[in-house]
């Protein structure tokens, strides 16, 4: 689901629209900024919500409502993901606007609502009513203040109905492995919750499909060495009526599939240096016997064992010459990814620019 909410317009055209959106400018308080300045400026922020849905209707009218009071000028984006029961419906008959994703998966649904939405501040989250939608203004205020890419709601509560058995578990194991690979940034990488800057959307190439997109996003803003921060939020059990749609081992091995893949992508030195090394290790278990014995006797009565150690030993080396190649083209892709990053000036510079 994608919520809406007009902040902010890139330049001071009256009743502008973009992309696939239009709607009514409205000024909205956000913590440093002057309200006199603001009305001289004739400017507002665009706010865009997300908050893909599958079968939430027990908790999605709720949702909608919460985000509503607590950001009175949004215009609320419900992406149904193939639900088979009446969340459109009630989504819709609580204000918002109805788009469906048709592939399965929240990362399909991120990719699809991140592609049509136009708007200088995005906000994510679920539809099942877990994520608390009173501190939504605050990381709005605080991402505009400080100007930040990235705000993570980082999950905070003793209600045993919010984790299902394993969660807590699996959680601190992937953030830790996260945390070695790519870099100590975030203590809750699977946090749903978030508001991000338009250059981050706009730069994010999205190409998870499933749950595992949230770990996407974290290595998208610790590749580009995005200014971010985290929130404490509260994080609550759901509503009677809705089931989780995670299994916890079934999308436990997706997520960590992706982490191999991303490190792969992202850091091919580390990956292959790393398989180099395996290999270069077990030559030398096999060879080792073979050259003491040579040195010893000056003959190699174990031939196969040198063959293959001599094998593998220069499998070794051509994974060591691909990582170094890759990395090299890695470099280069970061390049694209960092220009088209900033091809998007922050919300917040914009505005300090124009107030000049």
């Amino acid at each position: 689901m994608v919520l809406f909410s007009q902040v902010g317009a890139a330049d001071g055209t009256a009743g502008r629209s973009e992309g696939l959106d239009a709607r009514p400018k409205t000024g909205v308080h956000r913590g440093a900024i002057d309200e006199a300045a603001e009305r001289t400026l004739g400017k507002t922020v665009d706010i865009a919500v997300i908050l893909p849905c599958y079968n939430e209707v027990a908790a999605i009218a709720d949702v909608v409502a919460a985000f509503q009071k607590h950001l009175p000028d949004a215009v609320v984006y419900v992406y149904d993901n193939n639900s088979s029961d009446d969340t459109a419906a009630t989504a819709r008959a609580a204000g918002a606007t109805v788009r469906r994703e048709l592939l399965q998966g929240k990362g399909n649904v991120v990719r699809r609502a991140f592609s049509d939405v136009e708007a200088d501040v995005y906000i994510m989250a679920d539809g099942d009513g877990t994520y608390d939608a009173a501190r939504a203004r605050e990381m709005v205020d605080q991402l505009m203040r400080d100007n930040l890419d990235m705000i993570v709601g980082t999950r905070e509560g003793d209600d045993p109905a919010a984790y299902r058995r394993g969660h807590k578990t699996g959680n601190l194991l992937f953030n830790g492995v996260v945390a070695l690979l790519f870099g100590d940034r975030f203590s809750d990488i699977f946090s749903g919750y978030r508001v991000f800057s338009r250059r981050f959307v706009k730069s994010f190439p999205a190409l998870s499909a499933g749950f595992e997109i949230e770990t996407e996003l974290t290595v998208h803003a610790i590749q580009l060495r995005m200014p971010v921060a985290e929130v404490a939020t509260a994080y609550g059990g759901r509503v009677e009526g809705s089931a989780s749609k995670l299994n916890t081992y079934r999308d436990g091995l997706k997520i960590l599939r992706n982490i191999v893949l991303f490190t792969q992508h992202y850091r091919p030195l580390l990956f292959y240096g790393a398989i180099s090394g395996i290999l270069a290790g077990i030559s030398l278990l096999f060879g080792y016997p073979v050259i003491v014995e040579y040195f010893e006797t000056g003959l190699v009565p174990r031939l196969p064992s040198a063959v293959l150690a001599t094998g593998i030993m220069l499998t070794a080396s051509v994974s060591l010459a691909i990582g170094l190649i890759l990395h090299t083209i890695s470099r280069g892709q970061l390049e694209v990814k960092r220009l088209l990053y900033l091809n998007y000036p922050h919300p917040s510079t914009r505005r300090e620019d124009a107030g000049r």
